[in-house]
């Protein structure tokens, strides 16, 4: 193995650990993959074989998916997990007093320098990281589902966490594939969800009120605003989107927006309003094809990554 790749340790081996395991993987990089449940993680080496296979057939691996797979293997402990590793990434479920312990757990296991993630979308940096002697090496890295498919990463640190360990987590990112972004401060749902929660506010709202069904809202995004979005974002979008530039979309619209916002007041979404919608999404999808349709987006998803790489060698 090149001696410039760190080991890096997956905690957690979920859905999100085990694509987090072949990021790290195919990038050239040793990972110890640990879950407290071993029943969980020999389950997960199933479905880690069958995700290298789809990649592999799509063209999406530099080598055969049997090389990667080599690179990935399970740990019996926590301890043997994160030792030598450089660069930990923990993914357990979001309670704050699990991640709590499990953090002062790798804070005293993990060698001094080797970095510590978490992939929580919910929780900052500080609430589980202040205590620990070093806090100043924690970080979130929080990845898109499924992170192997979606490469956006949102690196969110504490206020103290060290820049260089921003730094180091950048450019581990970036050299696995991945697309880092830096969240500058802290903020509940970071940056992501904060832009997906504003959607979907705006998307509940239009259909309690009437204005549309589910499946038109839907269709608005999927067959609209989601073909620009799938290669552009709003601020390429607005800038491309009138003659003289953003300034002149803003002129054109921007009282409109404005106008437009005034109405876009938070709503709860009650146990009624979500029945509705849950009775509109079965008519579309029964629940017993819930599987078979997350596999195929993410066979959809292996598809755009292939064009969008393709169309980047053409630029």
């Amino acid at each position: 193995m090149d001696s410039n790749k760190t080991k890096v340790a997956v905690v957690g081996a979920g859905l999100i650990g085990r694509a987090w395991s072949i990021v790290f993987a195919r990038a050239g990089h040793s990972v110890a993959m640990y879950d407290a449940d071993a029943d969980a993680l020999r389950k997960s080496f199933i479905l880690l074989d069958r995700a290298l296979a789809d990649l592999g057939a799509a063209g999406l691996l530099d080598e055969e998916p049997r090389v990667t797979r080599a690179r990935i293997a399970p740990a019996a402990t926590l301890a043997e997990a994160v030792s030598g590793a450089g660069y930990v990434q923990e993914n357990i479920a979001e309670k704050l007093s699990l991640k709590q312990a499990l953090f002062a757990d790798l804070d005293r296991l993990a060698a001094p320098e080797a970095i510590l993630a978490s992939s929580t979308s919910t929780i900052p940096a500080s609430q589980w990281s202040e205590k620990l002697a070093g806090r100043a090496r924690c970080l979130v890295a929080h990845p898109i589902n499924p992170p192997h498919l979606v490469p956006l990463v949102e690196l969110s640190p504490a206020a103290w966490t060290a820049p260089e360990v921003v730094a180091r987590a950048r450019a581990l990112h970036e050299a696995a594939g991945q697309v880092p972004i830096v969240v500058n401060k802290e903020i509940q749902g970071f940056i992501l969800n904060r832009l997906q929660g504003a959607l979907l506010a705006e998307a509940f709202r239009l259909y309690a009120d009437g204005y549309a069904s589910t499946e038109d809202i839907d269709k608005t995004v999927r067959d609209g605003l989601g073909l620009r979005w799938s290669f552009m974002g709003p601020f390429e979008t607005i800038d491309l989107n009138a003659p003289g530039g953003v300034v002149d979309y803003c002129d054109r619209y921007g009282e409109v927006y404005y106008e437009m916002a005034q109405t876009q007041l938070p709503r709860r979404w009650d146990e009624a309003l979500v029945r509705r919608i849950e009775r509109e999404r079965r008519q579309r999808l029964p629940a017993s094809e819930l599987d078979a349709r997350s596999a195929w987006r993410d066979r959809r998803l292996i598809e755009l990554i292939a064009h969008k790489r393709r169309a980047t060698e053409q630029d």
